[in-house]
């Protein structure tokens, strides 16, 4: 197998591959044919330069196709592509280079000063600028035979609960994306899928090109940074079939943006964290469409969704994707990791997983096999015996009109051992005081079992979040 040589090559040359929306305002298609060239191009370039399958190359580029060449042109010649978001800052890339060890860097014009700054005495270094057309002048090599088992990609987790760790995939993550394309992401043949995750995250190495393309629909490439109105302004004039947000993006565009019907759009899915249900409320009544979220982590790849062709559940990630072996012990998620079409190799350096695998995370399930997300195993509250889930907490905190975002955790206390604490940003227009403290404390008491309510209310003018806008709950708690 060979995803350069399987997909890529193997589309005729003039369908669309990419529509690319750049910083200066241009738009440009791009069709598999220019792709396949470019890529081959510069994966001659990376073989001139010594790179060979098992070497390390790191990417740090915008949503742009040099970033989508490049890991294309990484997976013609069995290279090993670390993809990096431009929000890392130098220690961020530190921590990446000495631990992935890459043979070369691709970076661009906008990435290469913060690279530059924790370069040292290490030269494995390229930079891509635009429009220099220098690293596309190689020979194009042939596609290199691999293995399942073969080296990929690196993916490092987002860093929630500790210090990021490197996930080693394997060749097998390119095709058993398959799975979710087709049973949750659902994408059509031609039609435009436009998934906003940044260059780097876990999300956008399966979701933004390759799970589009194995089933024969084009990608779009927004080179922005988040901004509510624009996303709804682009989506009124570029034919979007199917969207794949965040879910702190639909939450902020509920929020901050004018919401209504989108011509076109026929999906909404979503994946990374629970969606509260007034989100889910606020865009289905606008759209007509219920956004169906889905599950999965930096080492399994995504496990469950509200498949094609489910009437989606409001808070539910779902059901196991077909296939995929999911079983709740003592209210946390594991799995026969065996079933899982892109589980990793193992994290760099340390030895394979074996066994079941034990997600980390808790949650229950209806007599439907739906499963709703309560919060990762240490970000459980145990106050006075009660186990309390952050998510309810900060969904009914998020459905008063004057919170923007809320993260829940546990405080500690001598009575009860401990109690929720939570910490709000609040709507423009809105202003801290004790009395709109004490009157969303009222609200989530309305709302939830009384027992859940935050006794303690803090502002903040924003969460703490890593690279991939995880909130870093880790952080609220003092833990670093």
């Amino acid at each position: 197998m060979n995803f350069a040589r399987d997909v890529v090559d193997a589309t005729p040359g003039d369908r669309l591959a990419l529509v690319e929306l750049a910083r200066d305002g241009s738009r440009r298609e791009w069709s598999f044919g220019e792709v396949a060239e470019r890529s081959a191009r510069l994966a001659g370039t990376l073989v001139e330069r010594g790179v060979g399958p098992g070497d390390t190359v790191m990417t740090l580029i915008g949503n742009r196709p040099d970033w989508v060449c490049a890991m294309v042109a990484c997976f013609r010649i069995g290279a090993v592509v670390l993809p990096c978001t431009e929000q890392l800052r130098a220690k961020d890339l530190a921590l990446r280079l000495e631990v992935a060890r890459p043979k070369v860097v691709l970076a661009d014009e906008r990435n290469s000063a913060e690279l530059q700054t924790v370069r040292g005495g290490w030269d494995g270094f390229l930079v891509l600028t635009t429009p220099d057309e220098g690293l596309y002048t190689g020979d194009p090599p042939p596609a290199v035979d691999l293995a399942a088992d073969d080296p990929c990609l690196i993916a490092f987790t987002s860093g929630t609960a500790g210090e990021p760790k490197a996930v080693l995939h394997a060749q097998r993550y390119l095709a058993g994306q398959r799975v979710q394309a087709e049973h949750w992401l659902g994408a059509r043949e031609g039609e435009l899928v436009w998934c906003t995750a940044a260059s780097g995250w876990s999300k956008s190495a399966r979701n933004v090109f390759i799970a589009p393309w194995l089933l024969g629909a084009a990608a779009l490439l927004h080179d922005e940074r988040f901004d509510p109105q624009q996303r709804l302004e682009i989506l009124a004039r570029e034919p979007v079939g199917v969207l794949c947000m965040a879910p702190t993006e639909y939450r902020v565009i509920a929020k901050r943006a004018r919401l209504g019907p989108v011509e076109g759009l026929r999906s909404l899915v979503a994946a990374g964290e629970a969606l509260d249900p007034e989100v889910l409320r606020a865009w289905e009544e606008a759209t007509g469409l219920r956004i169906r979220d889905g599950y999965g982590q930096t080492e399994t790849g995504q496990l469950t969704g509200n498949l094609v062709g489910d009437q989606a559940r409001p808070s539910s990630m779902g059901r196991a994707l077909p296939g995929v072996s999911l079983w709740i012990e003592d209210g946390e998620l594991v799995g026969d990791p065996a079933t899982f079409p892109t589980f990793f190799l193992g994290y760099v350096g340390e030895a394979p997983p074996a066994g079941v695998w034990r997600t980390g995370d808790r949650v229950h399930e209806d007599e439907e096999g739906f499963l709703f997300f309560e919060g990762r195993n240490d970000d459980v509250i145990i106050s006075s015996g009660y186990r309390i889930g952050p998510f309810e907490v900060e969904s009914a905190l998020i459905a008063h009109e004057a919170v923007a975002e809320a993260a829940v955790v546990a405080a500690p206390d001598e009575e009860r051992g401990a109690v929720v604490r939570a910490v709000v940003v609040l709507q423009p227009g809105h202003q801290r005081s004790e009395a709109l403290a004490r009157e969303l404390q009222a609200h989530v008491r309305a709302h939830t079992a009384p027992y859940k309510y935050p006794r303690i209310v803090d502002f903040a003018d924003e969460l703490p979040k890593t690279s991939s806008g995880k909130v870093r709950r880790a952080a609220l708690r003092g833990e670093g």
